[in-house]
């Protein structure tokens, strides 16, 4: 579904992203892992068109779409949930979810509101709430919901759970879990790896722009000693 080939990112003479190259089939989950500064996001700016890469490709379901606008890869199919959130605080959160709704590429609307408030109870509470008097964790909770009401083919998550409570981030896993069960395909950065490898079938790990170890999540879970080298933990 999403191909990343031979990709090279510079933010000015910096040569962040060597040459990655990745492949994302339809219905897989895959973790992004790597230590700060390792070109985690960098990769996501790439892919969603932020940032327009100085070599290499980006295709959806082998369409070349490398450096195309942010709001042509979304229509195409792609769910983002950047990291900061990135609601309107001056909408409620009813606006919020209402203004990103549509359907899916495929024109089905398997995600509407009342599945979003469903799935995120705390927002139903809150609907007439603006997005400046919510918790850091319902924030998240409404930039999912957001992003799920465009119907995505893949959700791209980066630092979902950055700086959340226990409880909170463990509802944003459980959030996860049903997403990745519902045959979306979902691309997720978190400092928590094991998190993230138990909620993917995929991980790829990046240093220093490269990818250095990638595989099957319950594998590399296993291979502590490469993790520990590679993420510091």
């Amino acid at each position: 579904m999403l191909n990343v080939d031979d990709l090279n990112t510079f933010y000015g003479d910096s040569h962040v992203l060597r040459g990655v190259t990745l492949a994302l089939p339809a219905g897989v989950s895959m973790g992004l892992l790597g230590r700060n500064g390792m070109g985690k996001t960098t990769l996501i700016r790439s892919v969603m068109g932020y940032v327009r890469p100085a070599s290499g490709h980006v295709r959806w379901h082998g369409r070349d779409v490398t450096g195309q606008p942010p709001e042509r890869i979304a229509r195409l199919g792609v769910g983002y949930v950047p990291e900061g959130r990135g609601i309107f605080p001056n909408l409620s959160v009813r606006e919020n979810l209402v203004m990103s709704a549509r359907p899916g590429p495929d024109g089905k609307t398997t995600w509407t509101l009342e599945r979003a408030l469903a799935t995120f109870p705390r927002l139903a509470e809150r609907l007439n709430h603006g997005g400046q008097q919510l918790s850091g964790g319902e924030q998240q909770m409404l930039a999912i919901g957001r992003a799920l009401l465009t119907n995505p083919r893949l959700l791209i998550l980066d630092e979902a759970t950055e700086g959340l409570a226990p409880l909170i981030v463990a509802e944003i896993w459980r959030v996860i879990a049903g997403i990745r069960e519902s045959g979306i395909s979902t691309l997720i950065v978190d400092r928590n790896y094991r998190a993230v490898l138990a909620h993917t079938d995929q991980a790829v790990v990046l240093e220093k722009g490269r990818i250095v170890l990638a595989g099957e999540s319950g594998a590399l879970a296993r291979d502590t000693a490469s993790l520990a080298g590679l993420l510091g933990v």
